[in-house]
């Protein structure tokens, strides 16, 4: 709800040169946290992971309009970042505890599918919010959207029998808990798929005032909408074909939407790209969520999507960062930063046709 204004707010208060640092913070927190996130859905269990994450989203919503500086707002990105840290790991480590392994692909298209709809209706409500009220009112729905989350949580019946009760010993990380090996390969792709994400995140608000549209969320919710088709097709194809393939085409078809968003000279040009985008990333999320479940072993469940996540908050961030510094606001430079996220997107489809099959656990 709040990306597409957040760069335009930033420059309002001034920091129109850290536009790269309004993901890259977020994320990085998000990414230093899910080990921690991982081992207490493992232990504590999934419910209280998941709506500590949406605590840390209701509050910080609320802080977003007291500040006035550029040194607390980025402040409270990486603050922010503790709530995409611990809900996603929660929800995907509970979703897969209830649904059986020959459908596994089809849960986590379904689960992302609901996740898509958020953010397909967050950019353009947000926008929209925006620009009859002001980003306050933005913010304050943020809040609320959180505190519906939460009422929602509480309801769950928690899916770990034998969770322990919460001790600091559990923020005690030793050197094996901090990432799962087995879900190597999936957390590869994921990776380098994701550094476009970052990259779209960042720069295409910008890129649409370039292109004289006036909605900056209306791209988000192009491509969110369009990947909602195709995520329970490729769930279940994933089932019945397998990952690696469904991967190969998410891969290539990501590269060819990057290319064609970075010589878009129109904005049903950038849209058109947007529906390409939404297919890869569609194709894409259930099936490296399916994929890590897969190759984890049940008890350590948390831990292996966990470090999925890792990848996940790594490449959105080191792809916002990194655009941030190359776009460095000059407009001939739009090219050249999706481009990098095409090439990003090549070497996880190279990857995947170089990798060698490892058996799933079917508990």
């Amino acid at each position: 709800m709040i990306i597409p204004e957040l760069p335009e707010y930033l420059t309002s208060l001034g920091g129109e040169d850290y536009k790269g640092l309004i993901i890259s913070l977020f994320t990085l927190t998000a990414g230093l946290s899910r080990p921690f996130s991982g081992k207490l859905a493992d232990k504590i269990g999934r419910v209280p992971v998941m709506i500590f994450g949406a605590g840390v989203c209701l509050i910080v919503s609320l802080l977003y309009p007291l500040i006035s500086g550029v040194a607390g707002f980025l402040c409270l990105r990486f603050f922010h970042g503790f709530s995409t840290g611990f809900t996603p790991t929660g929800i995907s480590a509970y979703v897969a505890d209830i649904v059986p392994f020959n459908r596994r692909g089809e849960a986590m298209g379904l689960q992302s599918l609901f996740s898509s709809l958020g953010m397909a209706a967050g950019p353009a409500l947000g926008g929209l919010i925006a620009d009859l009220y002001g980003i306050t009112t933005v913010f304050y729905c943020s809040s609320a959207v959180a505190l519906i989350s939460i009422l929602l949580l509480v309801r769950l019946k928690e899916t770990v029998s034998d969770k322990e009760r919460p001790h600091f010993k559990h923020l005690a990380l030793k050197k094996n808990e901090v990432l799962e090996s087995r879900v190597f390969a999936p957390s590869f792709v994921l990776f380098f798929s994701y550094l476009s994400f970052g990259i779209i995140l960042t720069i295409i608000p910008d890129f649409s005032d370039y292109l004289s549209i006036n909605n900056k969320g209306i791209f988000f919710a192009v491509f969110t909408i369009s990947s909602l088709a195709i995520r329970l097709i490729a769930g279940r194809a994933s089932d019945k074909y397998g990952r690696i393939p469904v991967l190969k085409a998410a891969t290539f078809c990501l590269a060819v939407a990057m290319t064609s968003i970075a010589f878009s000279e129109s904005s049903s040009m950038l849209l058109f790209s947007g529906v390409l985008f939404g297919f890869a990333i569609g194709m894409t999320s259930p099936t490296i969520a399916a994929w890590t479940i897969d190759l984890s072993l049940p008890e350590y469940r948390g831990r292996a999507l966990a470090t999925m996540y890792i990848a996940l908050e790594a490449g959105i961030g080191i792809g916002a960062l990194s655009s941030g510094w190359l776009y460095a606001n000059n407009s001939q430079n739009f090219p050249l930063v999706f481009l990098v996220g095409g090439t990003g997107a090549l070497v996880a489809m190279v990857y995947l046709f170089i990798k060698r099959k490892q058996k799933p656990q079917l508990a």
